[in-house]
């Protein structure tokens, strides 16, 4: 299977690595024309007003949202949380509106409040995954047919799951768990659901 990551702004060398160390080819997207026979997209964290703006000026708006709405597999972590969206508190960036939650954007304040987390996640199993927020965003509405994977408590999620699309708050291809990146091929048709160790390893 083949898998694009976003390679316009912010930390998609990260993705790339991960994918690679779990045998997925990984195509960096910047135009178009380079999503075009992909099973699934990420849109990585970064600044999200700069990966907005990006997007409009390579035309990835449209096609990115076509994508989500054919069915394909998208997971935007952290800023690309926020652009899934359907809204946010703010009036800058404008989402793409392909997922039906609310974010608010630094909602636990700038880069010095940046935090780790240890979180249940039972869609990867037992044992818990640890999670890095670095300016992290939060989700502050979720819709009837989203379902949250993961939350701080019962009023803050910070990772959701809407078909065959996937949005958190942290930046998975931080740690050496790969257990989330495993999750998201399976909705991309590679692997099915099934957690992986933190190496990558079933």
């Amino acid at each position: 299977m083949e898998v694009g990551v976003l390679a316009i702004q912010g930390d998609f060398a990260e993705h790339i690595a991960v994918l690679s160390n779990l045998g997925v080819t990984a195509r960096e997207v910047r135009l178009p024309k380079h999503l075009d026979s992909l099973e699934g997209l990420i849109i990585p964290g970064g600044e999200s007003t700069t990966l907005s703006r990006l997007m409009t000026i390579y035309n990835l708006r449209e096609p990115v949202a076509e994508m989500a709405a054919q069915g394909r597999a998208v997971w935007g972590t952290c800023a690309g949380m926020i652009m899934l969206s359907q809204e946010i508190t703010e009036n800058d960036p404008v989402p793409l509106g392909v997922m039906d939650i609310g974010v608010q954007r630094n909602a636990f304040g700038r880069q010095v409040d940046s935090f780790e987390q240890t979180l249940d996640v039972s869609a990867l199993g037992s044992d818990p995954y640890h999670a890095i927020f670095i300016r992290a965003p939060l989700i502050i509405r979720v819709g009837e047919e989203v379902d949250v994977l993961c939350a701080l408590d019962a009023d803050r999620p910070v990772a959701v799951q809407q078909g065959n699309l996937m949005a958190t708050s942290f930046h998975p291809e931080l740690t050496n768990d790969y257990r989330f990146h495993s999750y998201f091929l399976g909705l991309a048709g590679g692997n099915g659901n099934s957690p992986v160790s933190r190496n990558g390893a079933s």
